[in-house]
């Protein structure tokens, strides 16, 4: 039976608590709340010992010190704690007194204190996500708050933490809650849970730092154990109605800001996958196909997590993508064991978890022997309600497609020498063509300039030209090139000439007096004196600077 999506408090302590009472729990980094856990906090203690006993600015080294250590490493991303760590080095002084605040116990609110430490931090203007939101900075400063005690103080992740407001029902904290009020929100899941556990009388969890591995462990505990049994929802008594968390990822509207495409593009795409299930974007490198694949799958699934990610090669196989046997030591003596592949694992996720929406992205689609590849999943793909015997099922079971799970497939249309995709899979598939001069990624890079970077708009200009020489849609020089951060006339330069000129050189090949056309100053518009010749010029349009790890 399908898992529900939500649950009771009760029930989400009482599932987990055979997996967090096994020696696999114990066995995964990240789970066991002591040892390790305990050895961060206690580094961190002996740093704020020396940061409260002393005016020193020289003790903030010790905090620095501490956040270098692999094991604090593990609690954070580094790009999120990067200004912080920066900021310890470069101006002890005016971090000194702010640490003071954050770690001194005079009964000040803790969101309070965190809400004053955090202003405090300076942004980097160069990088403004980093340590920009709410999330990043309650996660950092979850980790400088551990040198209080870990078991009162533990390290937190809104991300592990939404999951489990989603599985309960537990009250959401406001979309524009401060790094304070989520991470005073958050302390009050974990009571609950310890509240929760003591009245039923399971042992875990007794404090805050068992809740939060009990919280980060769910996900593992399911894989484990598989979806739990259903029974009969315990009543808590006083707790608040329960209210499912908003999705985690944005709605189409702000995924079409965040690209700077038109929605209604992607509203189109998400027609088209709901009538076939799935969908090939195609298209010259760099105009964006896998980081929309990607971003597109996590808008529509409703979390990262629902969405996997795979790329064929000229080696891929059957038993690589859908199922086979892999060398694999049974008692000591080397023999076979039958593992599925990454699209029975998404099926078979996807089966589990009926009422959402799985992706599977399929970067360079084409590069595979498809026939191949995918045997007799080709009738599955379109009939959807049909079942087959797959050639390596042992025990003989039936296997049909479910019908949320979605495939989103890339192809260059510039490599010539990738054979065409066939016609048994062109029907299958609806293809979506992404190219430099056509909607929605025509203007793309004039845009993403305008708004991130208006000094090298010229640089737009570039690529327009260049394309016009080519005079070959499917070869044509995709934006992705010169989406990149800190964009200047140097990096651009070293960018045409080491990744652009290349391109169009293999494309032209034996036209060596036509490769002279792509100069990089010869397109700008100089003359030999280099003098300007003309203005750059108008248009606009954008994805963001990610898209340039589409497939080049």
């Amino acid at each position: 039976m399908a898992e529900k999506e939500i649950m009771t408090l009760d029930e989400y302590v009482e599932w987990p608590q055979k997996f967090l009472a096994s020696e696999e729990f114990f066995q995964l980094e990240g789970a066991e709340p002591r040892g390790w856990k305990f050895e961060v906090g206690s580094g961190l203690l002996r740093a704020r010992e020396a940061v409260l006993s002393s005016d020193d600015s020289s003790s903030i080294e010790q905090v620095t010190k501490e956040f270098n250590k692999r094991d604090t490493g593990k609690l954070f991303f580094f790009i999120d704690a990067a200004p912080l760590i920066k900021w310890f080095k470069e101006k002890p002084d005016d971090a000194l007194q702010p640490l003071k605040t954050l770690w001194t116990e005079d009964g000040t609110p803790i969101a309070e204190r965190i809400r004053t430490f955090v202003k405090q931090v300076p942004m980097n203007p160069e990088k403004p996500k980093n340590f920009e939101s709410a999330a990043a900075r309650m996660n950092v400063v979850s980790i400088l708050l551990m040198a209080l005690d870990p078991e009162r103080y533990p390290p937190l992740k809104v991300r592990f933490l939404k999951e489990g407001y989603k599985r309960t029902g537990y009250r959401t904290p406001p979309k524009d809650a401060d790094a304070g009020a989520l991470y005073e929100h958050a302390l009050g899941f974990l009571d609950k849970l310890v509240e929760r556990a003591a009245a039923l009388r399971c042992p875990k969890p007794s404090n805050r730092l068992e809740a939060q591995s009990m919280v980060w462990s769910y996900q593992w505990a399911k894989k484990r154990f598989g979806p739990r049994n259903e029974g009969a929802p315990v009543e808590i008594v006083g707790e608040e109605p329960p209210s499912v968390s908003p999705s985690q990822s944005p709605s189409l509207d702000e995924l079409a800001d965040e690209l700077m495409f038109d929605v209604e593009f992607l509203e189109r795409v998400e027609k088209l996958l709901e009538d076939k299930r799935q969908v090939i974007f195609q298209g010259p490198p760099g105009t964006g196909k896998t980081y929309t694949a990607k971003k597109l799958a996590a808008c529509l699934a409703g979390s990262e997590e629902r969405v996997r990610l795979v790329q064929f090669h000229p080696s891929y196989a059957y038993e690589d993508f859908v199922q086979g046997y892999r060398p694999k030591l049974i008692d000591g003596q080397p023999g076979f064991e039958l593992k599925d592949g990454p699209l029975l694992d998404m099926a078979k996720m996807a089966e589990r978890d009926p009422e959402q929406k799985h992706f599977l992205v399929i970067d360079e689609i084409n590069r595979g022997n498809l026939a191949k590849v995918f045997g007799e999943m080709y009738f599955l793909l379109e009939y959807r309600d049909e079942e087959m015997r797959l050639q390596y099922s042992e025990s003989g079971e039936m296997f049909a497609m479910p019908p949320n799970l979605y495939i989103i497939g890339t192809m260059n249309t510039a490599d010539r020498s990738i054979a065409l995709v066939d016609l048994a899979l062109r029907r299958r598939f609806y293809f979506v063509e992404f190219h430099p001069n056509e909607w929605p990624v025509e203007g793309l890079l004039h845009r993403w300039l305008d708004a991130d970077n208006p000094g090298m708009a010229w640089a737009a200009d570039i690529v327009d030209r260049a394309n016009e020489l080519l005079a070959d849609r499917d070869a044509a020089i995709g934006p992705s090139y010169l989406m990149k951060e800190g964009l200047d006339e140097e990096k651009a330069r070293m960018i045409w000439e080491h990744n652009v000129l290349p391109y169009v050189e293999e494309h032209l090949y034996g036209q060596t007096d036509g490769l002279a056309q792509f100069d990089f100053d010869s397109l700008r518009g100089r003359s030999d004196s280099g003098g300007e010749l003309d203005e750059p010029g108008e248009n606009g349009e954008d994805e963001e600077s990610a898209a340039g790890s589409d497939d080049a």
